[in-house]
């Protein structure tokens, strides 16, 4: 995914006052350690970690669990992950397989009060319940779309300018099917091309519907559309920048990045087909289990403090990332908070009309802009067929 790294961009918004969670924590207690495997860019450092251990009254241990989904799955299922560590943050779509395996357990949502203050459109992500047990907790999510020079293309509202003929040799996708195929597959959707209305889910095709998309992508490669395939977010914003490249699929902060580099005319689109929307989200390892209820009740504190709003100012500032709660907004309404940025090694601030900027922008998104928003599945039911026919396409 390297979702995490491609947050990283974004330019700080600073932080907010800790809400306190003293109703559901012992203080006086030792603190007990908890082991964090997650995607990298849920870490926000041992400083601002020490926040938990003030409100939750839990000491991070935080090991970055290299994003990419199929060695994490194979160290969850096959491997030790699942009792080396307590919690995890993955991309959202393997849940249920980890599930199943017996490498997570469902989260106990009775001791996660904040649990209610998620936004409900967000708890309908389907990967997130197996029949009833709740095992994941959205702790980010976001909606991506296309990135675009405007005094070049004019205004694009439209896949499409992805696939014109009129761009050709100057579009570009990211080299991954993770995030290109169900692109390409809103698009189909949105304008029945091929009879493509009929897809359910473009995050999860059945075969014959990737079949469709996958011979789309390859006509389009083998007429030249495409000037590569990017892979990184540094690559995104060179091609953008360099003006080699005038549309493509992509994340938003690379238009920040191409923004900061010069490029003004760099826009993000509206598409009326509609976003991909992901997210990263929390599970409970079932070796948690092995080391006493303590345990179990402390990763319930921690993540109930992760949703309550300090932690999502920290990693709005540092990331771009958007925790889907009101927490940070209501608590900045107090003041400004200082903390540590690892991006910048220095202390910064945020505020709140930069955090509101961000939860309206992200929720817009969802609720208020052109299409729909279909949400990324990294575990598709046909995933050795996505990968078989992507291999494929990167010959071409």
């Amino acid at each position: 995914m390297t979702r995490g790294t491609r947050r990283e961009l974004l330019i700080s918004l600073g932080l907010m006052p800790a809400l306190s969670l003293a109703a559901c924590q012992g203080t006086g207690d030792r603190p007990v350690d908890l082991h964090f495997w997650g995607t990298g860019t849920l870490d926000i450092g041992p400083s601002n970690w020490a926040r938990a251990q003030r409100e939750a009254n839990v000491r991070i241990q935080f090991t970055d669990n290299g994003n990419d989904l199929g060695p994490v799955l194979a160290k969850m299922v096959s491997g030790t992950a699942a009792r080396t560590f307590d919690l995890g943050g993955v991309q959202g779509g393997a849940e249920p397989e980890m599930y199943r395996a017996g490498a997570i357990v469902p989260w106990d949502l009775s001791k996660i009060p904040q649990w209610d203050g998620i936004w409900d459109w967000v708890k309908s992500v389907p990967y997130l319940k197996v029949n009833g047990a709740q095992i994941g907790i959205p702790v980010v999510v976001n909606a991506d779309s296309i990135i675009y020079r405007k005094s070049v293309t004019g205004v694009v509202d439209s896949y499409a300018a992805v696939f014109d003929p009129k761009f050709r040799g100057r579009a570009s996708m990211e080299d991954s099917w993770m995030n290109s195929v169900i692109f390409t597959a809103i698009f189909m959707k949105e304008n029945n091309l091929e009879g493509l209305s009929r897809i359910r889910d473009p995050g999860d095709l059945e075969a014959d519907e990737l079949q469709a998309v996958m011979e789309f992508l390859k006509r389009k490669k083998r007429a030249g559309q495409f000037y590569k395939f990017w892979s990184g977010w540094e690559e995104g914003v060179d091609l953008i920048t360099s003006g080699k490249v005038v549309v493509m699929t992509g994340w938003e902060p690379i238009v920040y990045a191409a923004r900061n580099r010069g490029a003004a005319d760099v826009t993000y689109a509206q598409p009326r087909e509609g976003y991909e929307g992901w997210s990263n989200n929390l599970v409970l390892h079932a070796g948690v289990r092995d080391r006493g209820a303590g345990v179990e009740d402390a990763a319930h504190r921690f993540v109930n403090w992760q949703l309550s709003g300090e932690y999502g100012c920290i990693l709005g500032a540092m990331r771009g990332y958007m925790v889907p709660t009101e927490g940070c907004v209501t608590d900045l309404r107090r003041g400004p908070m200082s903390f540590f940025d690892l991006t910048s090694s220095r202390t910064n601030q945020v505020r709140l009309p930069d955090a509101q900027q961000l939860d309206d922008h992200v929720r817009s998104k969802f609720l208020q802009m052109k299409g729909r928003v279909y949400w990324q599945n990294a575990r598709p039911r046909n995933y050795a067929l996505y990968e078989a026919l992507w291999a494929e396409l990167r010959t071409i």
